[in-house]
């Protein structure tokens, strides 16, 4: 059931048919610098956008201080031994959201996390030790979204549709899939797009699908990726600009 909280009420509808920036950098891009996804975060509100997306607790504070939007907000976290790495401990959660956010990142799929257990164990754990923050459910199919809101998800979306290892040869979004989640879903959580969308055509697709709004990030923010598509299928599709995107920093 969707939240009676009328503080996450009012943030949630807040984000009714329109756009969330993900503004992320990481140490290894081209593009990085302190100050760079605080110029991301209010381009984004120059352009109108109604949400924040960013990654770690340093990038959050920084948006935050800067920009009034509502942040999504997930601390990426690498480790050798699995792909859980959205938010994959209490402790990350507990940064992201003394950080500012209002809204914590959770990968909520079904992969095994560093500690042995199901990646989407952690979410009935953060609402518990965080009950004011508004959960987002990352997941990569069907199945994972409807146990997230079995769990208690505020919002759900396909984010790691081509992370996981059952879907990692994904490029495109799979726009029935969604629709599916949408039809059977938005009378209980709020379904975010999010994932492979690269034009503001798609993004409108998916709100005639049902979307609550949607999420976009490397189609707007990381030039570097946007700059390697073109030249990956002019140079003959010598290489796959996704394996960066997907690529551990």
């Amino acid at each position: 059931m969707k939240t009676t909280d009328n503080r996450k009420k009012e943030i949630l509808e807040s984000f009714k048919n329109g756009l969330i920036v993900s503004c992320q950098v990481q140490h290894d891009d081209p593009i990085y610098s302190d100050e760079m996804v605080v110029k991301m975060a209010q381009a984004a509100v120059w352009a109108g956008a109604v949400g924040i997306r960013a990654n770690s607790p340093e990038q959050i504070k920084a948006i935050k201080e800067h920009v009034k939007l509502p942040i999504i907000g997930l601390w990426k976290i690498w480790n050798d031994h699995t792909d859980v790495f959205i938010t994959p401990t209490l402790e990350a959660a507990k940064a992201v959201w003394e950080a500012g956010a209002e809204i914590i990142a959770l990968d909520c799929t079904s992969q095994i996390n560093n500690n042995g257990r199901p990646a989407y164990e952690l979410l009935s754990i953060v609402k518990k030790e965080i009950p004011d923050a508004i959960i987002f459910a990352d997941v990569s199919n069907y199945e994972e979204a409807k146990r997230a809101i079995e769990l208690g998800a505020d919002i759900v979306g396909p984010t790691l549709y081509g992370y996981t290892e059952e879907t990692k040869h994904i490029e495109h979004p799979d726009l029935r899939e969604f629709a599916r989640m949408c039809r059977d879903f938005n009378e209980e959580v709020y379904m975010i797009m999010e994932g492979h969308i690269y034009s503001p055509e798609d993004a409108i697709k998916c709100l005639y699908l049902g979307a609550h709004s949607v999420v976009v990030g490397s189609a707007i923010t990381r030039p570097h990726l946007i700059a390697k598509r073109f030249v990956d299928l002019m140079s003959g599709y010598q290489s796959n600009w996704r394996e960066a995107e997907r690529s551990k920093h």
